[in-house]
């Protein structure tokens, strides 16, 4: 299957632009469609790109008839929590009818091979820990609502258009390419190792932990980081798996192996060896005390191992911020 075209839907975002590295590496030739309201066009290094939006069915009739891939990865989506809440309509317009659209457009191409980026958002609160792919699922939030509502979709898909296709529901991704060609940047930034990172740096005036008083081994919430790297790489064997006839799919993937903001925090200055300031305050509405990945289905499915540890992901991180001029 090396030397197959993928189209990769939001491809100069930061885990598709990784996962377009990790394609590259391994024979495939990535095509990146992404219409660059949040993508970077210097992140497109490893095969042509078409700019396009996922609702505009004409544009992607047209790429898809030009590039004819074998399969698509879809990543091309609204992510921010917070943002959800405040703008709902802009997320079901991107996240839902959008992924309609492209659906629509790669039947009517003929490919039946879809690798969707999902998140464990669509679980809402943990009944139990860690997660795994039998849990509920009941988001809390706009964005978690629209990822579960393509999720159903695409169970339909399979079952009545025979559309196969593989759901990956993400953890914490974290970390950068080793060589500090691409990395996490977003405008405006919300995850945990970029900001705290941005603070070891003193481009910010400091970092604020949401809750002390949580139920953990040191009251702060515990998550699951999990290198984009690894996610990258979970992504090529899900096309592989299509590929080769695999069944339709969803799959947790995470390293199992949960820490806490205090831990990772300390994490952090042990890379950066820059002590910086950390203000604790009240716990933020709708957060999780615990979300940690039961990942033995992607393993067993896919032959997916997570490669990369916590320093393995600071250190990337770090490698990344640091040398960005991208502030």
């Amino acid at each position: 299957m090396a030397g197959e075209t993928v189209l990769v839907v939001g491809g100069a975002g930061y885990i598709g632009s990784h996962t377009c590295l990790d394609l590259a590496n391994k024979g495939y030739k990535p095509v990146v469609f992404d219409n660059f309201s949040n993508g970077h066009r210097e992140f497109v290094k490893w095969g042509p790109a078409e700019e396009g939006d996922i609702r505009d069915r004409a544009r992607l009739d047209e790429v898809l008839a030009t590039h004819k891939p074998a399969a698509i990865l879809h990543f091309a989506a609204l992510i921010e929590v917070g943002e959800s809440v405040k703008d709902p309509v802009s997320f079901y317009e991107n996240n839902v009818i959008g992924t309609l659209t492209l659906l629509s457009a790669a039947q009517a191409a003929g490919i039946n091979a879809f690798v969707f980026s999902s998140t464990c958002a669509t679980y809402g609160l943990p009944q139990s820990v860690p997660l795994d792919e039998t849990h509920r699922q009941v988001p809390i939030n706009p964005y978690g609502r629209t990822k579960y509502i393509v999720e159903q979709a695409l169970a339909d898909y399979d079952q009545y258009k025979s559309l196969r296709s593989v759901v990956l529901r993400y953890f914490n991704a974290a970390g950068a390419d080793f060589e500090g060609r691409i990395g996490e940047w977003h405008q405006p930034e919300t995850h945990a190792i970029p900001l705290a990172i941005d603070a070891a740096l003193g481009r910010r005036q400091g970092f604020k932990v949401f809750g002390s008083d949580y139920e953990t081994r040191d009251g702060t919430c515990v998550r699951d980081y999990i290198h984009v790297l690894d996610l990258a790489d979970a992504h090529v064997r899900a096309v592989e798996y299509l590929l080769k006839g695999g069944e339709s799919v969803a799959l947790n993937l995470g390293t199992g192996t949960g820490t806490t903001v205090k831990e990772l925090l300390g994490a952090i200055e042990d890379v950066s060896n820059r002590p910086f300031p950390v203000e604790y305050i009240g716990r933020r509405e709708g957060d999780s005390h615990t979300l940690v990945a039961n990942n033995d289905k992607a393993r067993d499915v896919l032959g997916w191992v997570p490669q990369y540890d916590l320093s393995a992901i600071i250190r990337s991180a770090w490698n990344w911020h640091a040398r960005s001029n991208q502030h």
